[in-house]
């Protein structure tokens, strides 16, 4: 395991609930210590280090999960294969985060249209190097593991049904990362950070109904507006908003068109106080179907104060645990993250492709880029 953050507890919290292949977790790296000693403690992982070498070299690991900031993304992904281990990455794949000459900050002085480009060469150069190493290349996008998300593909491929339209949106209060403002760090802002999850979903969904009816589809057009509307608030004003965007939009809504001539709109903000907001919505020719990750309905709690609730998870983001809330209950499953690893540990004990692979991680990274591109340009783009 790479990384210390809020991906690495959920990928290993996953882990943790499924024991069919025998697993052994040889060590973690990271850049701080004491995270480090917390996490070898909590997950049982028997060393730890600072240097992603120790993994590269051990000849008894097989997979390397790379649960990092996207920066250093396409480095890392490109020292595990050519080491020859498997590897697991967190989204985004990829993204621009400048080089030699950029004007800082890159995203409000270097073109997206010229990022694209850019992001295009780094992707085309990762396929390669992936479809020539031999290993197996998991991208860790768990909304297409979510049960709902498979249920519905379930019901697509058995009703036949035509998605027509399909609205997705995950949004929150910002992050917790202290570097999710910056676009050299995160290779964007709220819409690569948080939208590119019912993104995903939805590609995956239209794939299913392509395969479904034998055919092709593809995203024929991306529309797409961005804006930063958080720094206009006053201290006070913001006090409840984590979001502190630098260079990156906090808000985003996108509109894609698909080979088909159908529809989607992605959704995603920095501004939902509350908790978080996931879901996908799916209008086809014979059927409605919501899809939602959170909040669930399962369970509700009211408080009067949080005595003794210090160790008691409600929900992502809550600034409150107070009032009427609904928790997240099985979180791990109820957003796909067990199945996930399931099916990556799966994958390489069996020698089987997994369902969210590089394919969708490349398709997702270059429709993001094409929304950056189109909303600084102001008209629908190719991707």
């Amino acid at each position: 395991m790479v990384g210390t953050g809020r991906a690495t507890e959920l990928h290993m919290n996953a882990l943790q609930r499924y024991t069919e292949v025998p697993l052994c977790y040889k060590c973690i790296v990271g850049r701080r210590q004491e995270r480090l000693d917390l996490y070898k403690k909590r997950y049982g992982f028997l060393n730890t280090s600072l240097e992603l070498d120790d993994l590269l070299y051990d000849p008894e690991i097989d997979v390397i999960d790379i649960c990092t900031p996207p920066y250093v993304h396409d480095d890392m992904i490109t020292a595990v294969l050519k080491s020859g281990k498997h590897v697991i990455c967190e989204k985004p794949l990829s993204g621009y985060f400048g080089k030699a000459g950029d004007k800082e900050p890159i995203g409000d002085n270097v073109s997206k249209a010229h990022m694209y480009e850019e992001l295009l060469k780094s992707l085309d150069r990762l396929r390669d190097l992936v479809n020539k190493s031999g290993k197996k290349f998991m991208y860790a996008e768990n909304f297409v593991y979510a049960p709902a998300i498979v249920k519905a593909a379930e019901i697509i491929r058995k009703k036949k049904s035509k998605i027509l339209f399909a609205k997705g949106e995950e949004s929150l209060k910002g992050s917790s990362s202290p570097v999710a403002g910056e676009w050299s760090k995160t290779g964007g802002g709220t819409f690569i950070r948080t939208g590119a999850h019912p993104l995903s979903a939805i590609l995956w969904l239209k794939k299913v109904e392509a395969e479904t009816y034998g055919k092709d589809i593809c995203v024929k057009t991306v529309f797409a507006d961005m804006g930063r509307i958080t720094p206009q608030l006053t201290e006070y004003e913001h006090r409840h908003i984590a979001a502190t965007p630098i260079d990156v939009e906090d808000c985003a809504t996108v509109i894609i068109t698909f080979s088909d001539n159908t529809r989607a709109v992605i959704m995603a903000n920095d501004m939902l106080l509350g908790g978080s907001k996931n879901y996908v919505e799916l209008y086809c020719n014979d059927a409605v179907i919501n899809c939602k990750m959170t909040m669930s309905d399962m369970m509700e709690t009211y408080f009067l104060d949080e005595d003794r609730l210090d160790d008691v998870y409600i929900s992502e983001m809550l600034p409150s645990k107070t009032g009427w809330n609904k928790p997240f209950l099985e979180d791990e499953i109820i957003r796909g993250y067990t199945d996930e690893m399931r099916d990556f540990i799966e994958s390489i004990y069996y020698d089987r492709e997994s369902k969210s692979s590089f394919d969708l991680a490349y398709d997702t990274a270059k429709i993001i880029y094409a929304a950056y591109k189109s909303a600084e340009l102001g008209v629908a783009v190719k991707p």
